[in-house]
């Protein structure tokens, strides 16, 4: 969708279906495409299998993600880095580059436990009373959510491993890692679906850190919308129906403060990326601009006595 630049990093996302492909068109392409331009980066987007599904190594694209390194290797376009993300992603105006201070040795990933931004067993316990409160009385105030790190990997089958990232964002080095991805997804059969929900995420984090991959990068670069939602947020739980406006005001002020604002999960909020447009008019997108036109203004700290609003 987009060539990559002179350095030859790029964003990857694998979106099949209509069901995945028009609201990443319609509601986060903007913000992927306004952060290529301004760190010039190149965007490609898979909207087909990686792998024929009646071939005996297919698994759902979920799982394809291991395999983006490899086909950009075989493709025409020059790839070095690459950052795979989920379709569910809105980009911030003012998010840095994801490949700069990058150890291209090492995948970088975003933990989900630990460096938040918020403390960790506080931000799922407000997620679980939220939900039960507004959302289904049905909902459990303890369920698999609060899950030990050796819980989780033991559900799997898999060795403890340190810590839980987020595989919907993760970064590495073509050249180094791709065929490393690819070997260990031909690893496993069809049946591994069944465990983790059909998903990779355990998968991916085990592989990472049982091999000493990992690079542990800023939580900014995947603020989880539930967490943020959780604690800084609260009152859309019970005001978020009908009230666009206020739903897209507090997803604009989270991408104020993080880089990468991630709709991950199948409850209300993972849903609210697909019913407002952000960053979308010059109004939006003022507030960032000018706030990113006066970082790079000095200031002394010049005493001026008592300031009065003019009104």
């Amino acid at each position: 969708m987009i060539q990559p630049g002179k350095s030859g990093n790029v964003l990857a996302t694998i979106a099949i279906g209509d069901a995945y492909l028009e609201p990443f068109m319609k509601y986060a392409f903007h913000t992927w495409e306004m952060y290529c331009k301004r760190h010039d980066l190149g965007l490609i987007l898979f909207d087909d299998h990686l792998v024929d599904q009646t071939h005996p190594d297919w698994k759902n694209p979920y799982w394809q993600k291991f395999l983006i390194g490899e086909a950009l290797n075989n493709a025409a376009v020059k790839v070095n880095n690459v950052c795979c993300l989920d379709t569910d992603i809105l980009i911030s105006p003012l998010a840095p580059n994801i490949f700069s201070s990058r150890q291209e040795a090492k995948v970088g990933l975003v933990s989900l436990r630990k460096e938040l931004a918020y403390p960790y067993l506080g931000a799922i316990r407000r997620m679980a009373f939220l939900r039960n409160r507004y959302y289904d009385s049905k909902y459990p105030l303890d369920s698999s959510l609060f899950v030990s790190i050796e819980g989780l990997y033991e559900m799997a089958g898999l060795d403890p491993q340190a810590d839980e990232a987020c595989t919907g964002v993760f970064v590495y080095n073509t050249k180094t890692h791709s065929e490393l991805l690819e070997k260990y997804y031909k690893s496993f059969s069809k049946d591994v679906m069944e465990k983790d929900g059909g998903g990779e995420q355990i998968f991916l984090n085990h592989f990472v850190q049982s091999n000493n991959l990992v690079q542990w990068m800023d939580y900014r670069f995947q603020a989880m919308w539930t967490y943020e939602m959780a604690c800084k947020y609260p009152f859309l739980y019970h005001e978020y129906q009908g009230n666009l406006n206020l739903m897209k005001t507090c997803i604009e002020a989270s991408l104020f403060t993080n880089y990468f604002l991630h709709f991950a999960g199948s409850w209300h909020e993972g849903k609210m990326w697909e019913q407002v447009k952000v960053l979308d008019t010059s109004e939006s997108l003022l507030m960032f601009k000018s706030f990113n036109d006066y970082m790079e203004v000095p200031v002394f700290g010049k005493p001026l006595g008592q300031v009065k609003p003019t009104a």
